[in-house]
């Protein structure tokens, strides 16, 4: 490969980091700045975040019947940002390899299919989980179980239940084949890799779907803490990036599905 091609592929490479740090950028600023909710973001780290919501009542009642066409649009739009925000740093690594591939593999004088198809396959994906999130998070509040306004657990039970649930899944087969795939981001494209632009889609959408299967229960641990609480995004994005990115990420996979196991059988018992 020539010189001026290897230049071409370091110039791509360098605009792929920047793209994403951009996008990544925008989506926690926007988070930051309320993600067009009229409550805000908070940032509050509590063992038993439960504690400190209503339980229950008409209150809770009457703001859960509020949802209009407009919020759900708006509830889906702030779960999908935020799954930008948070999966993209760990999916990075996997992102800018597709680019450096797909530029190797095109026929010469044939341009590499644009890293933004594989991106949009990816994203598409959390789409798909954020809707299923805002239906979730619709019918939490209808049964009182979740707090409109701060958007978190008001039952020890929902909390206790998410937080074990999540801590099994950690520990399971299930979670240690789809962190795999997401650990071995060569290996991936190995397999997987299929030249042009429908196969750039396509590889996004598989990796979506063993990302997504890796993570989805960790990402419902945001109902436990607080949809909108910085805190709780901050610290399950670095999770994700830690099991994802450190040499040892499965251990921190199992160590963090014994503790969310432990706590959430404390938040059971209190």
């Amino acid at each position: 490969m020539g010189r001026r091609t290897e230049a071409a592929l370091r110039r791509h490479r360098a605009a792929s980091v920047v793209a994403l740090a951009v996008l990544v950028l925008i989506a926690w600023t926007w988070l930051a700045t309320g993600a067009g909710m009229a409550m805000g973001t908070h940032f509050r780290l509590a063992l038993f975040p439960h504690l400190d919501e209503p339980m229950g009542g008409m209150a809770m009642g009457d703001m859960a019947q509020s949802w209009s066409v407009g919020r759900i649009g708006l509830i889906f739009s702030m779960w999908w940002v935020m799954m930008i925000a948070m999966m993209i740093p760990a999916a990075a690594s996997t992102i800018l390899l597709y680019t450096r591939v797909a530029a190797r593999a095109a026929p010469p004088g044939a341009p590499a299919p644009p890293t933004s198809l594989f991106l949009a396959g990816y994203l598409l994906v959390w789409g798909l989980f954020s809707a299923a999130a805002t239906a979730l998070h619709f019918w939490l509040e209808r049964i009182d179980l979740l707090a409109p306004q701060p958007m978190g657990s008001a039952s020890r039970w929902l909390s206790g239940g998410l937080l074990v649930a999540a801590g099994l899944y950690q520990l399971s087969p299930a979670k240690s084949a789809c962190l795999s795939r997401c650990r071995s981001p060569a290996e991936f494209l190995s397999r997987h890799y299929r030249p042009g632009r429908a196969g750039a889609l396509r590889l996004g959408l598989i990796h979506g779907a063993w990302c997504a299967g890796c993570c989805w229960l960790l990402m419902t641990l945001l109902f436990v803490g607080g949809v909108m609480n910085l805190a709780w995004i901050a610290a399950l994005t670095l999770l994700v990036a830690a099991e994802k990115l450190l040499p040892h990420g499965r251990a921190v996979a199992l160590i963090g599905g014994l503790v969310l196991l432990a706590w959430g059988i404390a938040t059971l018992l209190i």
